[in-house]
């Protein structure tokens, strides 16, 4: 399976997502596309551990589809978050603690606690942005299928629990893995971890194999 390269640079987009209800007939897929949405002032809440488990069980369960044609092109990041910020930006704001930028919205200082093994970082270059759904991920459970509008806006969504600000090598780590192939070194964390899993391939009507729904289900055991 193709990988992500990480690097410290990190290209700047300044586009609009033109949004309508969008119907990707070969998903099941509706999107409501009026703009990127606001940002918000903290990581939305997934939703519970009986409502994940309701999530899973109506996933549709179906092997990982072919990586022919992926490209992390076809998947436009960062966009336009408003007030001069792309979403990598927006979310450093969001997860940080006293953060301040400059004019060009990137972090001047603050702080940075990543949820996946209680890093801290006060250089915003150790941080980096995680898809919750990898791209790739995304890529062979659906996305393939969609729409370019449909994928970047998967790829900027604050809205539901796809973006977290984490630390850069563990998410280096983490690649384009499912929980069947690696779940976060906080082992505390495993239980939020699947509830935004599964909230992400809810929401997007993705599919999800065999061995990812057994450990989802494992993972909902902890909570």
């Amino acid at each position: 399976m193709q990988k992500r390269i990480r690097t410290k640079l990190y290209a700047r987009r300044r586009k609009s997502v033109i949004i309508t209800a969008i119907a990707a007939p070969c998903a099941g897929l509706l999107l409501f596309t009026t703009g990127i949405a606001p940002a918000q002032a903290e990581p939305p809440a997934p939703p519970s551990a009986s409502e994940a488990k309701t999530m899973l069980d109506g996933l549709s369960e179906q092997a990982e589809g072919s990586m022919d044609g992926y490209d992390r092109e076809k998947f436009p990041h960062w966009s336009d978050q408003g007030e001069g910020c792309d979403t990598r930006e927006a979310v450093l704001k969001r997860d940080g603690e006293g953060v301040e930028t400059g004019s060009d919205c990137y972090p001047t200082s603050g702080s940075w606690t990543s949820p996946y093994d209680d890093g801290k970082w006060t250089d915003p270059s150790d941080v980096d942005i995680d898809h919750m759904v990898p791209l790739a991920e995304s890529w062979t459970s659906g996305a393939s299928e969609w729409t370019q509008e449909e994928r970047e806006k998967l790829a900027n969504d604050m809205q539901v629990a796809q973006l977290l600000a984490v630390t850069d090598n563990v998410n280096q780590s983490k690649s384009d893995r499912d929980p069947a192939e690696w779940m976060p070194p906080k082992e505390s964390f495993h239980c939020t971890y699947a509830r935004m899993w599964i909230w992400v391939k809810d929401t997007y009507k993705m599919t999800a194999d065999s061995a990812e729904k057994s450990a989802l289900n494992d993972a909902l055991g902890t909570c």
